[in-house]
């Protein structure tokens, strides 16, 4: 995802990260060195997870001059970025196309939004296994790329470009498995389980894990990720015409300024 910001022209002079905890903080490293002017906006809604980035992120400002400088955190996005990054965050939220919204108002005009979220082949084998053992789904479904790509123009953004790719993860054994599988994330599937499982439920669930094991890769348990990789642009807002129009003065403004380039 950071390799494809080479694609972009625009260096953004200030930039969100939104729920960089979500999307590991190694890729918010990688931008922050990519831009090492900009000023960057931490967010997370969640108060708890804000306070774990911080803390995470203030552990590097001692080696790193002027680092806190170019830092700020809060649960809410102010307007005017130039660039806001989302890192495996969109596939968690429950109402995805309100968050597509946010993120759009967050942006300035020819701002660009950059993300990557689960897609649907994701987990495929668990889910076989799942529905062979007559169980709720391991996890919720994930959206399709091009599914995407129409939410993003219904959102307001322009000239959106999607890709994929699957990647396969593979695991010694099963509790590494599930292990790495609490780390990236919850389950949102509204059948799921209700409440706690028992020992034995957990042993059918590690022997159902062992007919995973391929021998191609030899002989280890092996899961299918498919990552997702968006971006678009927030173009300059065309307002519909009616009798009688509305127009906000922060757009009045982004059109007159675009006339004046044109």
């Amino acid at each position: 995802m950071q390799e494809r910001l080479a694609w972009i022209r625009l260096q953004p002079q200030r930039w969100i990260d939104w729920a960089p905890l979500s999307g590991g903080l190694k890729a918010h490293a990688l931008v922050m060195d990519r831009y090492p002017k900009a000023r960057c906006e931490v967010v997370d809604a969640h108060q708890q997870r804000l306070a774990l980035t911080q803390r995470a992120l203030q552990k590097t400002w001692w080696r790193r001059w002027g680092l806190a400088s170019r830092l700020t955190f809060g649960t809410q996005a102010s307007a005017g970025a130039e660039m806001l990054w989302a890192n495996m965050a969109l596939h968690l939220s429950e109402q995805p196309q309100a968050l597509l919204r946010q993120w759009h108002q967050a942006l300035a005009v020819d701002g660009f939004l950059m993300f990557s979220c689960l897609g649907p082949d994701t987990l495929s084998e668990l889910h076989a296994l799942y529905q062979q053992q007559g169980w709720p789904a391991p996890s919720h479904d994930f959206t399709d790329m091009h599914d995407w790509g129409d939410m993003l123009v219904a959102a307001g953004f322009a000239e959106p470009v999607m890709d994929m790719e699957r990647i396969t993860l593979t695991y010694v054994d099963g509790a590494a498995l599930l292990a790495e599988l609490r780390q990236l994330g919850r389950n949102l599937h509204v059948a799921r389980f209700s409440g706690l499982r028992g020992r034995g439920w957990r042993r059918q669930l590690e022997q159902g894990l062992m007919a995973l094991a391929k021998p191609e890769h030899g002989g280890r348990l092996s899961l299918t990720v498919e990552v997702i990789y968006g971006h678009a642009l927030k173009p300059v807002p065309k307002p519909k015409l009616a009798q009688q129009t509305s127009v906000s003065l922060q757009d009045m403004q982004s059109i007159l300024r675009g006339s004046k380039t044109q």
